[in-house]
């Protein structure tokens, strides 16, 4: 029988870890995967009415029609449906207890950094480029920004990250950041399309 001490919570945020990339990696997939059939259904029939397509305001035939929704010269979802195969597997493989190298980690924070950085881009655009909000988009910033913040989260934990002691222990607060983080995009969405958010209630 193992003995409590202090490796017990270490292999509970591990376990944490493995469960929220596994999560992040299944919700991104999913929406990247309808997010690309819907972009062939488009591109097949420019009169195709995206299932997403329910408003002004979210309107994914609005968003996919864009240059930003093909920002690498292919469609973004084609990019998202490989990351996230790629973080889901790497979600399950730590459920089954493996335990991966450094260098994995480093890479791991190196594709969840890019992952973030780009949804943010993206969140940009739709807000005061493009105007208009996708569903299955923002299921997909989510799943990014959990990623990231999870796997930052395990690297200061285990001291991956060359921060002082003191900021390692941020890592304790990984769900509260995650929380504000999403609380402040939805705050910008609201404020951003208020005039018509405000029709729906008056």
């Amino acid at each position: 029988m193992a003995e409590p001490g202090p490796a017990n919570p270490a292999a509970r945020s591990g376990r944490g870890t493995a469960w929220a990339l596994t999560g992040a990696g299944l919700l991104g997939l999913a929406a990247a995967v309808v997010l690309l059939v819907e972009k062939v259904a488009l591109l097949a029939n420019p009169a195709y009415v995206p299932s997403c397509s329910i408003n002004p305001v979210l309107s994914c035939g609005s968003v996919m029609n864009t240059p930003q929704a093909a920002a690498f010269g292919f469609p973004n979802p084609i990019l998202g449906v490989a990351g996230f195969s790629a973080l889901l597997t790497i979600g399950v493989v730590l459920l089954t207890g493996a335990s991966l190298p450094g260098w994995f980690w480093w890479g791991i924070q190196a594709g969840t950094t890019f992952g973030v950085l780009f949804v943010h881009w993206l969140i940009f655009q739709s807000l005061y480029r493009i105007g208009a909000l996708c569903p299955y988009c923002m299921l997909v910033w989510v799943a990014a920004i959990t990623a990231f913040v999870a796997t930052t989260a395990h690297n200061l934990r285990t001291g991956r990250l060359p921060v002082p002691a003191r900021l390692r222990e941020a890592a304790a607060y990984a769900p509260t950041v995650m929380t504000a983080w999403l609380v402040a995009i939805a705050a910008l969405a609201t404020v951003r399309f208020w005039d018509y958010w405000s029709t729906l209630v008056a």
